[in-house]
């Protein structure tokens, strides 16, 4: 079977010049909207540590949901084929990111702790075995160049 190319667009628009562009580090915002036809938009800044905007996402908090997320469909899906029926999800994903002034940040590692309920009967050995595949299918995990460690709780609901 031959693989299929999928395309994803989005457009970034800067804007946090307030009347003198970048013409110091300090004069200007780092705001910024994230755009993709027929979604609502996202509010981005930077992290405040580089002088952005808390209130709004910034690129390091929406890899690390990119990542809980894509793991959780993958994992939902493979339940569903498994005849596991879960009835709760919730991800308190944490990433690192180093940085030093050679190289700038990167990331060193994103820890995935999903706790997760399923319905009585339910084999739960076989709802963690899941959450390998679910990591081995990801997309966003597969094209990271750090670990991704996934560290399961299931209870039974």
């Amino acid at each position: 079977m031959a693989g299929s190319t999928h395309r994803y667009e989005c457009r970034v628009t800067w804007t946090g010049n307030d009347g003198t562009g970048t013409s110091g580090y300090r004069a200007y915002r780092r705001d910024h909207t994230v755009a993709v036809a027929g979604k609502p938009e996202i509010a981005g800044s930077s992290d405040p540590a580089f002088r952005g905007d808390a209130s709004r996402h910034n690129p390091e908090d929406l890899l690390v949901a990119s990542i809980s997320s894509c793991h959780m469909l993958w994992y939902l899906h493979l339940a569903s084929d498994a005849g596991i029926v879960v009835t709760e999800y919730v991800d308190d994903a944490v990433g690192t990111m180093v940085e030093d002034r050679a190289r700038g940040g990167w990331f060193n590692g994103v820890v995935l702790r999903p706790a997760i309920k399923i319905a009585p009967g339910g084999d739960v050995g076989r709802a963690i075995a899941l959450h390998q595949a679910a990591h081995e299918k990801c997309f966003i995990a597969n094209s990271l160049n750090f670990p991704v460690t996934v560290e399961p709780r299931i209870a039974v609901a």
